[in-house]
Parts: C-alpha cells; sequence; structure tokens
C-alpha cells in the first residue's frame, strides 16, 4: 500500500510520521516544491498550478491516496486536485480543526499563515462550526517559513509575535497550518503564558492521516512490521529528506523508514 502527501516543504512531516504510526507498512511519497515555496504569497492561481504540478509527479508513483498535507493548498487547489485526479485516486484535504475547537466551548485562537487567515474557507468553517463562538484569527507571518529552514531564533520571533495577538482567556488555539505542528510544545508555552489559563492546541495530522485511511479501507495496524519505504520527490525530483526535517522528531522518525 502506497500513500502520498503533498505540501510545499516540511508541513507534511506531520501527517506522514501520524500515518506511520497507524500502518509502519505502508509505503510513503512525500512530494514537496522547494523551488516554488512559499505557496502562501502566491495567488491561488499560483498555488493550484504548483499543488497540480507536485500532485502528478506523485500521482506517477501509484498510491492509493493522496494528501494535501497543507491548509494552504487544500483552501485553494483542492476543487482542481479533486477533479483531475478522482475517483481513481481519492484526494484528502487538510481542514483547521475547528469543528473540534468549538466543541470545547471556550474562546478559541485559529493561528494559520496570512493566506489562509480571513479566506473565505476559513471564514465559512467558522460560520458553520463555531457560530456563536468567540474567535480569534491569528495571522503569522513568518512562522512557516521558519519552520521550513528549522530557524530557532525566527521560529521564537514569529511565535511571540503570534502569541501577542492572541486574547487572554483563550482556551483552545488551532494550528491552521501543517508546519506549526512540528513546533507545537513552544506554541503551547508561548500562547498559554499569552491567554493566562491552560490551553489546548488542535492540530489536523491525526485526523487526516485516520481519514485517509478510512477512504481507501485500510484499518491501523500499529503492530504491523516496519517494513514500508519512504520516497521523497522535491519539486519532481527524487532526493534524500532535507537535512532541516531531522530538526523535528517527525522527520527524524521517518528517515528510519527507510529510502528508495
Amino acid at each position: 500500500m502506497k500513500i502520498a502527501l503533498i505540501d510545499s516543504g516540511l508541513g507534511l512531516l506531520a501527517t506522514a510520521a501520524a500515518l506511520h504510526r497507524r500502518r509502519p507498512d505502508a509505503d510513503l511519497i512525500l512530494s514537496s516544491d522547494p523551488d516554488g515555496m512559499p505557496w502562501g504569497p502566491r495567488t491561488p492561481d499560483g498555488i493550484t498550478e504548483r499543488a497540480l504540478a507536485c500532485a502528478r509527479a506523485a500521482a506517477a508513483y501509484r498510491p492509493a491516496a493522496l494528501i494535501v498535507a497543507c491548509n494552504t493548498a487544500t483552501v485553494h487547489a483542492l476543487p482542481a486536485l479533486r477533479a483531475e485526479l478522482e475517483p481513481a485516486l481519492p484526494v484528502i484535504g487538510t481542514v483547521p480543526a475547528i469543528k473540534p475547537a468549538a466543541a470545547g466551548g471556550g474562546p478559541v485562537a485559529i493561528w494559520a499563515t496570512p493566506a489562509t487567515t480571513g479566506s473565505p474557507y476559513q471564514t465559512q468553517l467558522i460560520r458553520d462550526f463555531a457560530a456563536g463562538l468567540s474567535v480569534t484569527e491569528v495571522p503569522c507571518p513568518g512562522l512557516a517559513d521558519a519552520v521550513q529552514y528549522a530557524d530557532d531564533q525566527a521560529i521564537d520571533a514569529a511565535v511571540d509575535a503570534a502569541a501577542g495577538l492572541t486574547p487572554a482567556g483563550v482556551t483552545t488555539v488551532v494550528l491552521g497550518c501543517t508546519h506549526y505542528e512540528l513546533v507545537e510544545e513552544r506554541i503551547q508555552r508561548a500562547a498559554q503564558a499569552a491567554a493566562g489559563v491552560p490551553v489546548t492546541l488542535l492540530g489536523s495530522a491525526e485526523a487526516v492521516a485516520a481519514q485517509a485511511l478510512r477512504r481507501i479501507g485500510a484499518l491501523p495496524a500499529p503492530d504491523a512490521a516496519p517494513t514500508g519505504a519512504l520516497t521523497v520527490l522535491l519539486s519532481g525530483r527524487e532526493a534524500a529528506l532535507p537535512t532541516e526535517a531531522l530538526a523535528y522528531p517527525e522527520g527524524a522518525s521517518l528517515v528510519r523508514v527507510g529510502a528508495v
């Protein structure tokens, strides 16, 4: 069984690691776009073009499913990806965890890239699932790039800036960018200090991994032998996992999967 993931960069690591925990026997294809990143500042058409290129490169390996492990790409490119690839290749998007956050009932903050913050897509999710709740959208310029390059100083600066925009009393922070899940401990410390109360962080990686397996009828098999292989595509070229990925436990765990 093969499962492919696409993202502009390292944001796909969290979902890939979640998949590996559930199905250590699955082959993973990680297709990212160092030649075209970051996608956030691009136009919606530009994001769609880059996402389609990553998806086509991954689809050549005949995966059973394709995960769009990027909130920005899901917001802008999911309809085009599904129109081209489905039904032959199921496409699973990544949606901010606004619905489970709203179920907690407390004030919610959504940390996301500037391209996702205030987008019609995210606005509609808030209307659908968090109407009547206090929801603050927090743009985090520079945070995804800092995580991509494992730049500790830039990560801390971007996290501190976003924490400064997070209102006191917020009890849940939704991570609206897959890159952010790689530094969730830093985000939780900063958000909790800003909120002045215990804060729960909600990402999407675990839910998206589970949804992908459901779509292809594959049950989790954590006891399976870890025989899956890892294929890394950088703007369509087979390569090793970028060195920066090793700065995160999710990346280090995938290196042990094995490279093709």
